[in-house]
C-alpha cells in the first residue's frame, strides 16, 4: 500500500539529504516528493508518498523522529486531505487533431500553456487521479514529456472525506 507522510522540518541545509538517506539506508523507494515552505518562516513541509505496509511506516516515522531539525511527522493517508498535483504535458497536436485535443483539455478543465505547429503543452493541476485519467486520454494523439510534481497535501480540518463523498455518488 501507498502511504502519504508529511514531515515538518526546520528549514535548514542538509534536512532532505538526512531524510532521503534514511530512506535509502532502509532500502525504501520515495515515489513522490515535494517541499516547500510551511506556514511559518523557518519551517518547511515534506510531502512523500512511500510504498510500505503499516508496520513498515510506523518504524520509518519513529526513525524520522530521530533525525535533527524533524519536528512532526504525519501519516495522513487515511485522513480526509486535500491532495494536488502540477503536471505539464507535451503532447502531439497536429492541424487535422489539435481541436479533439483541445477539447479534451477544456473537459479536464487544464490549461494549455505552449504551442507549436505540432505540440501542444498543457498544464494540469488536481488529484493524483485526475493526472492519470488525462494522461489515458492524451496518450491516443502521443505525448512526448511530461514533467510533473510530487503530490502535495493538507489535512482537511472540516474532517469530510470526499472519496467516500465520491464513492457514494458513484453508486446512485
Amino acid at each position: 500500500m501507498k502511504h502519504t507522510i508529511s514531515v515538518l522540518v526546520e528549514d535548514e541545509a542538509g534536512v532532505l539529504t538526512r531524510i532521503a538517506g534514511l530512506f535509502a539506508r532502509r532500502g525504501f523507494n520515495i515515489e513522490s516528493l515535494a517541499v516547500g515552505p510551511a506556514e511559518q518562516v523557518g519551517i518547511s513541509r515534506i510531502t512523500m508518498v512511500v510504498p510500505g505496509d503499516d508496520r513498515i511506516i510506523e518504524q520509518l516515522i519513529k526513525q524520522l523522529y530521530k533525525l535533527i531539525n524533524v519536528l512532526k511527522v504525519q501519516d495522513i493517508t487515511q485522513i480526509p486531505c486535500v491532495e494536488r498535483e502540477l503536471m505539464l504535458v507535451k503532447v502531439n497536436a497536429t492541424a487535422s487533431n489539435r481541436a479533439e485535443v483541445i477539447q479534451l483539455v477544456q473537459i479536464f478543465r487544464a490549461r494549455i500553456v505552449d504551442l507549436s505547429e505540432d505540440t501542444l503543452t498543457v498544464e494540469v493541476v488536481g488529484d493524483p487521479g485526475k493526472m492519470v485519467a488525462i494522461i489515458q486520454m492524451l496518450n491516443k494523439f502521443g505525448i512526448r514529456e511530461i514533467a510533473r510534481t510530487g503530490k502535495i497535501a493538507l489535512v482537511r480540518e472540516s474532517g469530510v472525506n470526499t472519496e467516500y463523498l465520491k464513492s457514494l455518488e458513484a453508486k446512485v
